[in-house]
This record gives structure tokens, sequence and C-alpha cells, in this order.
């Protein structure tokens, strides 16, 4: 395996290094042909785990917790201009029943269970934080896609998630298709 100027240098920090072959040179003295049977750790790297770090999610700079704790005009300041256009008009009655339903689905679910689907034919309904966790059977003209609402989802429309058509796969040309295949006699 020959590595680039950078990783070597990273790694003639950490290990020890035995070149397979001392004969192998290159024209430019930073690559090398490393075999990596002959390497070892230092002893403390060896048994520290790595540690893994998450990314914190957050909307327009707020963290979640703080998310689900606001109140609806907090949470209308963030939001673009469509949305907060949408909630300054008011939620009407469909939009109110489905959040109503969806606190019913939750309340009803057992801790550590996923809700039941609530179906809705509403996909200009807006994701506010109190949807999240919930699943939604949202209609795209033929069938009810099941969809968990994810925090990342907040502030967009549900119908973004629901795709209308069945997106194109191109196969193969059929006869005619081309100029080269007109006068192709059909067999």
């Amino acid at each position: 395996m020959i590595l680039g100027p950078t990783t070597q240098q990273g790694l003639h920090e950490k290990l020890r290094i035995i070149t397979c072959d001392q004969r192998i040179t290159t024209r430019t003295p930073c690559l090398k042909l490393i075999c990596f049977r002959h390497y070892s750790l230092p002893a403390d790297e060896q048994t520290a785990p790595r540690k893994r770090t998450f990314r914190k999610f957050t909307y327009r700079g707020v963290e979640l917790d703080q998310l689900l704790d606001m109140s609806s005009e907090q949470f209308m300041e963030l939001v673009h201009c469509r949305a907060r256009r949408r909630f300054q008009r008011g939620l009407k009655r469909k939009p109110m029943g489905l959040i109503k339903k969806l606190r019913a689905a939750k309340k009803a679910a057992t801790p550590g269970e996923r809700p039941d689907v609530v179906k809705t034919h509403l996909r200009d309904m807006i994701i506010v934080p109190e949807m999240i966790g919930s699943v939604v059977g949202i209609y795209n003209g033929k069938t009810f896609n099941q969809v968990e609402i994810k925090p990342e989802m907040t502030g967009h429309y549900l119908g973004e998630f629901s795709i209308t058509y069945k997106p194109v796969k191109h196969g193969r040309p059929g006869i005619g298709a081309t100029h080269s295949s007109k006068f192709v006699p059909l067999k």
C-alpha cells in the first residue's frame, strides 16, 4: 500500500514502521512501500476505546429539548416566512384535528414503542416540534406512506416526505425508438 505524504507523516508519529524491502526507493522521497505486518501501536492507544461523539440536533441554533418546550409563538419566529404567514393566519380545524390525533396516539403508546399510524390527506401541514416521534400515514394520491417524524423534518411540509410519482428507471429503448432502429423488421 502506498501512502501519501500527509498519511505517512501521521503514521511515523504513532507507529514503529519497518519497510518490507529497504532497496525499494522512489523518485519522491515522501512515498514508501509500507508492510503493515511489522508495526505496533503504543500500549496506551491499544487499550483505550475510541469515543464516538454524536452531533447534537439543532434547528436554527435551538436544541431539541428547548424546541419542544417552546410556545407556538416562539417557534413561529424560527420558521421560514411562508410557514410564519400560515401560523399567523391560524391553523384551521383539520390541521388542529391532526395534531390532536397525534397527541392521542402518542399518549396511548407504551413507553419505548412506536405510536399507532395516524393517516392524513393534509400534505400541506407544516411539521411542528410536537409531532416529533409520531408516525403519520401521508396520502400520495394512491396510498398512505408511513413516515416517522424525526427532528430534522421540523419546519417542512408533510407532503415533502411522501412522493406522488414513481421515479423513472430507464431501461433499454424499444423498437423504433431511435432513427437507427426505425427500419428494423419486426420478427
